[in-house]
């Protein structure tokens, strides 16, 4: 089983790889994939280059063989649709191994507002990152699909490809990029939010400082 997990990582911190890890030992596989958006569709361009950020998701998990890059991303032209994607994935493992797309309850629910969502269940699993206080989709297409394609066992999801939707309890650490940037910005302390490797980098190159 392959499960990915993506972000404009602007910067990388905490918050992204212990998630990330949850995601990794709850699906009882060897590793997980980050994979960096170029250009991302749904919300504003990140702040840093593409391989600025590529570069300190790498000082991020350099000593972390459970967290692996995938930077097709990052190679292509264009939004980044998160179908293209996972088309990409399917085309390289083929058609029978099981690929997983871990998001948040967040993104679910604006899951209808993807480029080609329709096409996305045919290519992989669903693994939900559910944090207190989230609740799933009432109503909608998105609702709608749920009611055929939820399973309560992360075991179902290697008896088929792709189709289902399962949830993963992750650790809830209230740590945003948006925050770190402000207090870069600010000329303020950003430590213990962020790996010291990439922290280091990020001020010797004075990055997001104003």
């Amino acid at each position: 089983m392959i499960c990915i997990l993506g972000g404009t990582f602007d910067p990388v911190h905490f918050g992204h790889l212990r998630t990330a890890l949850d995601v990794q030992q709850a699906l009882a596989i060897p590793y997980l994939h980050l994979l960096p958006c170029r250009v991302p569709p749904h919300r504003p361009a990140p702040q840093l280059p593409a391989n600025d950020r590529l570069e300190l998701l790498k000082l991020a998990v350099q000593n972390e063989p459970a967290l692996q890059i995938d930077t097709r991303e990052l190679e292509r032209d264009g939004p980044s649709w998160m179908v293209d994607t996972l088309q990409s994935l399917r085309d390289d493992i083929g058609a029978d191994e099981p690929l997983c797309l871990a998001l948040g309850m967040d993104a679910l629910g604006g899951l209808s507002g993807w480029h080609r969502w329709h096409d996305i269940p045919a290519l992989c699993h669903l693994v939900v990152m559910q944090r207190p206080g989230n609740s799933w989709p009432v109503d909608g297409e998105v609702a709608d699909w749920l009611q055929g394609a939820r399973v309560n066992e992360l075991t179902a999801l290697h008896d088929s490809p792709a189709g289902r939707v399962t949830a993963v309890t992750v650790r809830q650490l209230d740590i945003s990029s948006t925050d770190i940037r402000a207090l870069l910005a600010a000329g303020k302390n950003a430590r213990y939010l962020l790996p010291e490797a990439v922290l280091e980098r990020i001020t010797q190159e004075n990055w997001y400082a104003n």
